[in-house]
């Protein structure tokens, strides 16, 4: 267990980081919101293991919320997340109060991969996704960033995002880590009532079953799409945004499934939004 060092300041934090490269000690990043749970700490785990110095970043970031979306009710619970991060072997955490400056201009775009599944539900939200995480490695300057798959999109955006302006660090993409009942582990869980927790397990159920048939064949994503609906829609309180099987790497959709498959899902369970998602790979 740790005793991370809390640093606010971007320029302390810079500091920091140059430290740890002039003395060539690898650092390892995990970028989070806060509200962390296991699956924050199986990054965050993974991160201590494969690099000297471990920083979390813990900034919940107005650029990627959208009208109306839960900004201001987003869970904030620092105390916890700081314990979490201790028990993980972070040495620093980054807590900006804010990350940009009253005059900013400069935002990054990813082109098309932005505008598909999230993108269409959630306009603006990768800008202020892939901006920040520009921000954040620029101070940072890690050697790896920890992302975790269930926001498939977000590593796909981001991975280009590297890709396109050289930032010198490699993505390390890190399974979902799921309750024990397939609930993939989401800040936002917290949101739920008991009855809509269960209904919400739909989402994975509806994931898994079309996994298994395509472990048994099939491979029309009409037919896949058909399924995963009708099971959803069982649950009076599920209201689906998006069901898509899409193709892992350019997330266009695919009529017959081949490749790198990424099933997808996004619904509203009450008032909560959740998504998760499978990876499939089809020879």
């Amino acid at each position: 267990m740790s005793n991370p060092v809390v640093i606010k300041n971007a320029g302390e934090m810079q500091a920091q980081a140059r430290e740890a490269v002039k003395a060539s000690r690898s650092i390892g990043f995990v970028p989070t919101m806060g509200a962390l749970h296991a699956g924050h700490g199986a990054l965050l785990e993974r991160a201590r293991k494969e690099n000297d110095v471990v920083v979390a970043s813990i900034y919940v970031n107005p650029a990627q919320f959208g009208p109306g979306e839960d900004f201001h009710k987003y869970p904030r619970t620092f105390e916890a997340d700081k314990e979490l991060c201790a028990k993980a072997g972070v040495d620093f955490i980054f807590a900006p109060e804010n990350l940009y400056e009253p005059q900013a201009r400069t935002w990054v775009e990813v082109g098309e991969l932005v505008d598909e599944l999230e993108g269409l539900s959630r306009p603006g939200h990768f800008r202020g996704v892939a901006t920040v995480v520009a921000k954040l490695l620029n101070i940072v300057q890690p050697d790896r960033l920890y992302l975790g798959l269930k926001d498939a999109q977000q590593v796909v955006v981001l991975r280009q995002m590297v890709r396109d302006l050289n930032f010198a660090c490699a993505i390390v993409p890190c399974e979902t880590v799921r309750e024990p009942d397939g609930l993939a582990l989401s800040s936002r869980n917290r949101y739920l009532k008991v009855f809509e927790r269960k209904q919400a397990l739909a989402i994975s159920q509806a994931l898994f079953q079309c996994r298994k048939a395509v472990e048994e064949g099939e491979r029309d994503a009409m037919k896949l799409m058909g399924g995963m609906m009708e099971l959803l829609s069982r649950q009076p309180d599920i209201e689906v945004d998006y069901v898509a099987l899409v193709d892992a790497h350019s997330l266009q959709d695919l009529r017959t499934l081949k490749g790198d498959v990424l099933v997808a899902v996004a619904a509203k369970v009450g008032a909560t939004r959740l998504i998760d998602n499978v990876q499939l790979k089809i020879k």
